[in-house]
């Protein structure tokens, strides 16, 4: 068994090193990583995150300050750089409760069935109907902007994709031979789901997650540019944008340069995820 699964393995590392796109997401997602991990040594002025400079105010791109400088004085390429933490952060937390949510419940629904999975299908249903973005902005605007009310909110819409994903797998799985065997053993339902058809959903939950990562900092960063998201002088992508509109089109850099870090955040994540799916041999409906 160990044997066939150190093979299995060797064939995933291998398809994944032939798809060179998904070796560029690597890389581009490991330095994201790093430069949120170590923010505070590569920021050059990782005091910006709160502090004023009125005699800096709205200064352009310069050797001094490679990004420009806000409203308030503060180093544009600090704020950036700091803003990946919360993003990442923000990122991460979405998707472990909403894979945490959804597959707990689509193991119950698909392997026991019966009344109980009959009602957890049916509201997942209801809240698959309403518009994910909409679910999300209708609890946005009605809690504190907080950065765990805005992990609640983004989750809110999340999880039932996963609750329907699991589900159709659970469906499938539960046929499998070494399911039956297990039940004919007397194994638990617990057991059976969590330590019999859990492990083989696992690739096919880090592939979504992988892909769902990018859209979930991209959701957040709506949030923030509309106002629902966290507040001020915290410094985050989506609500930088929102305040350097307001001096578009002159002061170009306050948006431009949070911007691309969305842009190459969300797309080192697609491109990730792409690979691993290839090299996971995973197809998600």
């Amino acid at each position: 068994m160990k044997g066939y699964r150190a093979e299995e393995l060797r064939r995933m590392l291998y398809r994944l090193k032939k798809n060179k796109l998904s070796i560029l997401g690597l890389i581009l997602v490991s330095t994201i990583f790093f430069i949120a991990l170590f923010a505070e040594i590569i920021a050059p002025y990782p005091e910006d995150s709160y502090k004023i400079h009125i005699e800096k105010v709205f200064q352009p791109p310069s050797w001094e300050h490679p990004f420009g400088t806000d409203e308030m004085g503060r180093d544009v390429l600090s704020r950036v750089i700091l803003g990946s933490r919360i993003s990442l952060i923000l990122g991460i937390s979405v998707i472990i409760v909403a894979v945490s949510l959804g597959t707990v419940l689509g193991l119950i629904a698909g392997y026991l069935g019966g009344f109980i999975g009959s009602l957890i299908m049916r509201v997942t249903d209801v809240f698959l109907s309403v518009p994910s973005m909409a679910l999300v902005l209708a609890v946005s605007a009605v809690v504190e902007p907080t950065m765990e009310n805005l992990i609640f909110a983004i989750s809110f819409g999340w999880w039932p994709w996963y609750t329907r994903l699991v589900y159709g797998e659970v469906l499938s799985l539960k046929e499998e031979e070494f399911v039956q065997a297990a039940e004919s053993l007397g194994a638990p339902s617990l057991y059976i789901m969590f330590k019999e058809i859990l492990p083989n959903l696992i690739p096919i939950l880090i592939v979504k997650g992988s892909l769902d990562m990018g859209y979930a900092i991209l959701t957040g960063s709506i949030l923030g540019f509309l106002g629902l998201g966290v507040r001020p002088p915290t410094p985050e992508w989506g609500t930088m944008i929102g305040n350097g509109r307001l001096h578009l089109p002159g002061k170009w850099w306050l948006t431009f340069f949070p911007g691309l870090a969305i842009f190459l955040t969300v797309f080192s994540f697609n491109l990730l995820g792409d690979g691993l799916r290839d090299a996971l041999d995973v197809k998600l409906e």
